[in-house]
């Protein structure tokens, strides 16, 4: 039996709320999610996500992403989760927080409010040891490569994923630092 992890939901006056994370899928619930992008140059690190995840198995996506516990900041919880996923912790910059609601299949739906991390890191020097659990494959790539990817095989990355890269072309979030 797996434990029960609390994030925070928004309710409709905006007040957090803890909220199960399972439960906040299956209701398609609102809630606060991370998403981090570590890149060496234009290259982009993107994750292939292991076979045992619970939704999106075996997709790629951005470098890392998931959801706050209840009462961690956005920023530890950024932090965490690159080290959880990836081995590795780098500083990170805040950027812009959007919303996108997504259909992840199985039933389950994210609706987040997502606030997006970037890291500048030199990739020789970066050492990444992905948890089997979490992340099949790792990869750099280029986005005007990845763009091309999305457009030929959409179903190999997640729908967050691709929303990221409908709304912001060429990540472009990142000129909003």
């Amino acid at each position: 039996m797996t434990e029960s992890i609390y994030i925070p939901a928004i309710a409709g006056d905006g007040s957090l709320y803890p909220i199960e994370k399972m439960q906040a899928h299956l209701d398609g619930q609102l809630h606060l999610a991370v998403s981090v992008f570590v890149f060496d140059g234009d290259l982009l690190l993107i994750q292939k996500r292991a076979t045992t995840k619970y939704h999106c198995a075996g997709l790629w996506a951005n470098t890392c992403c998931t959801h706050p516990h209840w009462a961690e900041s956005v920023e530890d919880c950024a932090e965490r989760r690159l080290t959880e996923e990836l081995g590795f912790t780098v500083p990170l910059t805040r950027h812009q927080t959007v919303e996108y609601a997504a259909d992840v299949g199985q039933g389950l739906k994210e609706h987040e409010r997502v606030t997006l991390f970037s890291a500048h890191v030199d990739k020789r020097t970066l050492h990444i040891e992905p948890a089997e659990a979490e992340v099949e494959d790792v990869r750099w790539i280029a986005p005007v490569e990845l763009l091309q990817e999305v457009r030929e095989r959409p179903q190999d990355f997640t729908p967050w994923f691709r929303i990221y890269l409908q709304r912001f072309p060429g990540l472009s979030f990142l000129e909003a630092a």
